[in-house]
């Protein structure tokens, strides 16, 4: 039975009902048609309730028969839901991007303070020794104190990636080297070895940061 059935037999049920109680008005009515007359009208009532409940069950079958038929509907909650994804997304990467350009900002303005903090000992040697020297008499004292503080400054430098480049009877390398001149090659020199740095070269972590001037034998 469809729905539109049910809503008939409910209706023909209750004018069913409005008849029995409008029924032989005049007479007075016996106790044995009273309780038929309660029993039918209890019959009908729950014949009425109970299809009021199957009508309001088979609408709510229905409508959720049209929901789950609209697919735009899951569409459109797809949808919001990536619009949602979407913001979040682009609010964290925008929060990402500038705390990483604070970060590079800072790196560049204090990249050198390690190097720096590292070199400080040196410089305070340095004026302790210009004090000295106003008072020593003894040079080879001086002499001494200064190849110390040379010695502290180098090894700074190479706790920081810097080293010196090779020069003293090596081969000419263009990757390190610059010729400033050519010579003869002296007695047992050969040619294009380097005979003379006039300017140390360094690298720092592999990477030329200056080449050594230097003299190239022919």
């Amino acid at each position: 039975m469809n729905l539109k059935e049910k809503k008939a037999e409910n209706e023909a049920l209750k004018k069913q009902a409005k008849e029995q109680e409008t029924a032989n008005p005049a007479e007075e009515p016996t106790a044995a048609n009273k309780e038929t007359v309660e029993d039918k009208k209890e019959t009908i009532e729950e014949a009425m309730e109970k299809l009021s409940a199957e009508v309001a069950e088979e609408k709510a079958e229905e409508t959720e028969t049209v929901e789950e038929k609209n697919p735009l509907a899951e569409k459109d909650a797809i949808i919001e839901d990536l619009k949602d994804k979407h913001l979040r997304l682009s609010a964290e990467f925008d929060n990402y991007r500038k705390r990483t350009f604070k970060e590079k900002a800072d790196i560049i303005r204090n990249g050198g303070e390690k190097v720096i903090t590292s070199l400080l000992p040196v410089l305070d040697d340095m004026e302790r020794a210009l004090e000295n020297m106003e008072k020593a008499k003894d040079v080879d004292s001086l002499l001494e104190g200064i190849q110390l503080i040379y010695q502290k400054y180098m090894k700074a430098l190479n706790e920081n990636g810097v080293k010196q480049v090779e020069t003293k009877n090596n081969k000419f390398d263009t990757d390190y080297h610059e010729a400033i001149a050519m010579v003869p090659a002296p007695e047992g020199v050969e040619k294009g070895v380097i005979v003379d740095c006039v300017q140390n070269g360094y690298t720092l972590n592999e990477k030329v940061i200056r080449h050594a001037k230097v003299v190239v034998a022919q």
